[in-house]
């Protein structure tokens, strides 16, 4: 590998690049000078092998403090990713299957016409339980038994199977439900114990206290004025949308006690399981897992038909495919994003992964043996395709075209 830092740029990049993915750093670095990037980490595997892994600029509003190697950084719904996996691990094992009943295995959850809601509706975000009436504090979210009783009596948006809309938030609430009624720890916890430490991953669902803060990156947030002033990247229909308190989209987006995405910086949100949301974590240890699960998800010990289910053509609901949510073309299966109309990604409908909220993003491209994620703390103003990490991404993928075809391939397995 080459070492990839300069004294010529405006701001210093570190890290190392293996032959062959020399361009990547120099996009990397064109962000700073071109994009107003501020912090951030590009982590990407190529069939098991750590082939970038960068990092520069600061981890503070202020610019004072450096991003260094081991830096970790929130990425909002890039979490819902990791906590994925921990839920393919548990189909794995068979805990519980992807036709199963929630209801069947979490009773209360029943209530509110929510009986004959399945797993995979729910990780496909058909389950039509998207929102919550009222915002949440940090000590309510602690209290694992209030939030399981405020789950279990919400009622149905919508037919589950019928529409799809993103559940911002209370998908990874109510996978953490279901993994309690089934293996008795909670989402972040499962998470790091049969994910996270098998891999020697730097990634937290809740930050441990003994975590210090100064090794998790501020996010440099946007307000309410600066998303009406970037309509045209947010569109007027979603912004609108999110200040109506009575819309679908503000009430499944705006449930924690606060509107300000910099208040997610404090350490009591940061402290709390948010499996959808407050992941904190490397990109290097992200696009560890995804690289892994590119592959077939051997480490996790992933079954054949698991990894064929991450793999497989997502399937629509019912009615109209747009995102009752968002308000776009998009296609969910297992608690991931898949490509869709308006979000493409990957060289087929095989990859997947999830972006977040400012720009961050990982995923996994099968057809390639590729693990790839982005992790800034300038949270951008696009509901997709973030500038910054357009260009990486391309990139990256022009890098593999040149580095040629591999002779092995994870769709080959069985």
């Amino acid at each position: 590998m080459t070492t990839a830092s300069s004294a010529a740029d405006a701001v210093a990049v570190h890290g190392t690049v293996a032959p062959g993915f020399e361009p990547v750093r120099e996009v990397f670095a064109g962000n700073f000078a071109e994009r107003d990037e501020l912090g951030a980490a590009l982590a990407v595997y190529h069939y098991g092998d750590p082939v970038v892994d960068l990092w520069g600029g600061h981890r503070d509003t202020a610019r004072e403090h450096p991003w260094e190697a081991e830096t970790m950084v929130l990425v909002a719904s890039g979490t819902k990713g990791m906590a994925a996996a921990a839920i393919a691990v548990a189909l794995s094992r068979g805990l519980f299957a992807l036709d199963d009943r929630i209801a069947d295995h979490w009773p209360a959850f029943a209530q509110g016409g929510k009986g004959d809601v399945t797993v995979r509706q729910l990780l496909s975000h058909q389950a039509g339980l998207a929102t919550l009436d009222g915002r949440l504090s940090p000590e309510q979210i602690a209290d694992v038994e209030f939030l399981s009783e405020l789950l279990a009596r919400e009622d149905l948006d919508w037919e589950p199977g019928t529409r799809q809309g993103y559940h911002a938030f209370t998908l990874g609430w109510y996978a953490s439900e279901l993994l309690r009624h089934t293996d008795g720890r909670t989402l972040g916890r499962f998470f790091a114990e049969e994910v996270a430490e098998p891999l020697d991953l730097t990634f937290y669902i809740g930050l441990p206290e003994h975590v210090p803060d100064e090794r998790v990156a501020a996010l440099d947030a946007f307000g309410p004025l600066d998303m009406f002033r970037n309509l045209r990247t947010m569109s007027p229909r979603f912004v609108l949308s999110f200040f109506n308190p009575w819309s679908v989209t503000s009430r499944a987006l705006n449930v924690l006690g606060t509107r300000r995405p910099a208040d997610l910086n404090s350490r009591a949100f940061r402290a709390v399981e948010i499996p959808s949301a407050n992941g904190i974590g490397t990109a290097r240890s992200m696009a560890q897992l995804y690289g892994d699960l590119a592959t077939g998800g051997r480490a996790l010990g992933l079954g054949g038909s698991v990894f064929a289910e991450l793999t497989a053509p997502p399937v629509p609901p019912s009615g109209e495919t747009s995102d009752v949510v968002i308000g776009i073309e998009t296609a969910y299966a297992m608690g991931y994003s898949k490509p869709s109309p308006d979000f493409r990604f990957g060289t087929s409908d095989s990859a997947f992964g999830t972006p977040g909220a400012g720009g961050s993003f990982g995923f996994a491209d099968p057809d390639v043996g590729l693990g790839f994620a982005y992790t800034p703390n300038r949270m951008g103003l696009h509901l997709k395709d973030d500038p910054r990490e357009v260009e990486l991404r391309n990139a990256v993928y022009e890098c593999i075209e040149r580095r040629g075809p591999k002779t092995t391939s994870a769709r080959t397995r069985g």
